[in-house]
């Protein structure tokens, strides 16, 4: 392995770690001794790279240090492409189009020799009807998703009964045709999926919900884990 092919590979193992790492584990996963690693890892702060610690503590890459895309290898460009592809079909209309920019600006600055690669893709999704419409704006209910924030909603079931709910939205599920959001419901004190092409109107509180997202989504995860072991 070249040096800056190491250099990379060294940027990609911090980059998918969010808490310290160890010198030792790195030297191990790049298959370098511990004195190279300590260099390379000189090298790329020298170059801009915010990688904090020191020895017997650790390093972390704090974020803004930005990889190149040249690194991407052909497998991981046609992941990217499949994986717009199956946003862009699934999704809403607003995150499909940042779906297919995101693969244009990808494109636009890799090498000639991978360029192709995005426009011969082996991979490819199967056609869907489109998802049924949504009256809401969903860029709102996102952004409440990722500010924490409470949002009021008005809800039509299946049985088109209308109820007027608060909800703590902690993500967004995308199936086939349909869109739903995973949130805590004040009425029912409990978590519940709410279809999106049921919400009839969507209103923004500004307020924080009382717990962290993360945390929510695994009880959220783990309660759907067990109901699902439950019905099996």
């Amino acid at each position: 392995m070249s040096r800056a092919s190491r250099l990379l590979a060294l940027l990609q193992q911090l980059r998918r770690r969010r808490s310290p790492v160890s010198g030792p584990t790195l030297a191990k996963e790049l298959g370098v001794s511990i004195r190279t690693l300590y260099r390379d890892i000189a090298t790329l702060q020298e170059q801009g790279a915010d990688i904090q610690g020191e020895p017997g503590l650790g390093y972390v890459l704090r974020p803004g240090f930005t990889l190149p895309p040249l690194m991407f290898s052909v497998d991981e460009i046609e992941a990217l492409v499949l994986g717009s592809r199956w946003v862009a079909a699934r999704s809403d209309a607003r995150l499909g189009a940042a779906a297919e920019n995101a693969v244009a600006k990808i494109r636009a600055v890799l090498p000639a020799s991978l360029r192709d690669s995005v426009d011969a893709a082996t991979s490819t999704v199967p056609f869907v009807e489109p998802p049924e419409p949504v009256r809401v704006d969903v860029a709102d209910l996102r952004a409440a998703i990722r500010a924490e924030h409470k949002i009021t909603i008005a809800y039509r079931d299946g049985g088109r009964t209308e109820t007027r709910r608060t909800i703590w939205p902690i993500s967004i599920g995308v199936f086939e045709r349909v869109l739903v959001v995973a949130a805590f419901c004040e009425l029912r004190q409990d978590y519940r999926g709410f279809r999106l092409d049921r919400i009839v109107a969507l209103e923004p509180s500004g307020t924080r919900y009382p717990r962290k997202r993360a945390v929510m989504v695994k009880e959220f995860r783990e309660r759907e884990m067990a109901r699902s072991t439950a019905r099996n």
